[in-house]
């Protein structure tokens, strides 16, 4: 049994936003519960309803800016920050610039749709 796992085929997140969201290591790509790391592009001008997720999310910003409203707080993150939001905590991601957003994203434990409970 091999002590690794290189991933060149991740799982590709079906969305209907434009976002890219490129699954490397987890629930949907390699049946890991511990941990998810994704590679994700917001388009301009885009936005996700509130969620509150069961898990813990951390992001890094490789280019461009991503907006975080945590609970009434807004901050602006921007290439080369990154910032960890405890599971419990409820958040809003966008990116209302005129730049796409290139971030990379991980769960622990992994990004599960029936744990991040988004509002309608």
């Amino acid at each position: 049994m091999k002590k690794f796992l290189i991933q060149n085929t991740p799982f590709v997140v079906p969305t209907t936003d434009g976002k890219l969201i490129e699954e490397h290591h987890g629930l949907a790509s390699t049946q890991n519960t511990e941990i998810s790391v994704a590679h994700m592009v917001a388009p301009p001008k885009w936005s996700e309803p509130y969620q509150t997720p069961e898990f813990d999310e951390y992001t890094y910003i490789i280019k461009g800016k991503k907006q975080f409203t945590i609970d009434d707080e807004v901050l602006i993150l921007t290439a080369g920050q990154s910032i960890h939001i405890q599971k419990n905590t409820r958040v809003q991601y966008s990116n209302p610039f005129d730049e796409e957003c290139e971030y990379i994203a991980i769960c622990k434990p992994a990004f599960d749709f029936t744990k991040v409970h988004r509002e309608e």
